[in-house]
């Protein structure tokens, strides 16, 4: 249930505080906020600048921590929120990853042709709060696990889903345990079960976000 818990809220988030090893003042770490999109396999991808001191800090040293917190929490002691510990890998994005990255995170596209790489953050262990006494630590078996949806696939679910919803709507991104879509400019994901048939499931997706539109 715990790992079930992190992949939603890896997917709800837009935002996570990323700390990097400090080429600068060795033996420090260096947080800064990032936007991530989380990949097909459910694993946060980031498009940082080369001129960004974290971007220095990763190509020095891959080891990263990326802390997440439950999206417009008053809270915090009782909020979900979770810290990825693991190594971040410098990678050229195939077109479906791409496509993927600018339906969450469209203001990106004009970055694309300066001087910002896309960087894979690959957990090694997650740990999870769920609110007060309530924590635990997540195995990468545990997420390697998690279903996932071959890139196609859900490139043609996105673009079917896209014609049937509400115009409103903004469909982003659809994985076996959720669907994410903007509304108004709001990200909202629409959970799923995960043992019903992807097409069905998709399908009463779209019947109850098109419901709570009307």
């Amino acid at each position: 249930m715990l790992t079930v818990h992190a992949i939603h809220l890896l997917h709800e988030a837009a935002f996570g505080t990323l700390a990097t090893q400090s080429s600068v003042l060795a033996g420090y770490p260096y947080a800064t906020v990032v936007p991530y999109v989380t990949d097909h396999a459910h694993q946060p991808v980031i498009c940082i600048s080369a001129l960004a001191e974290h971007t220095k800090n990763l190509l020095a040293d891959t080891r990263m921590s990326l802390s997440v917190l439950q999206p417009e929490a008053t809270d915090v002691q009782a909020a979900s929120r979770l810290t990825i510990v693991g190594d971040a890998e410098r990678f050229e994005p195939d077109t479906a990853l791409r496509d993927r990255y600018l339906r969450y995170e469209p203001g990106a596209e004009r970055l694309l042709a300066l001087d910002f790489a896309f960087f894979r953050l690959k957990p090694v262990k997650v740990r999870l709060i769920v609110g007060v006494g309530r924590m635990g630590w997540v195995e990468q078996a545990d997420l390697d696990a998690v279903p996932t949806l071959p890139a196609q696939e859900e490139a043609n679910l996105v673009s079917r889903m896209s014609r049937l919803v509400p115009e409103s709507v903004r469909v982003l991104g659809i994985d076996p345990l959720g669907v994410d879509v903007e509304i108004n400019g709001r990200r909202h994901r629409h959970r799923l079960a995960g043992t019903t048939p992807i097409d069905e499931a998709i399908q009463a997706a779209t019947h109850a976000i098109t419901a709570a539109r009307q």
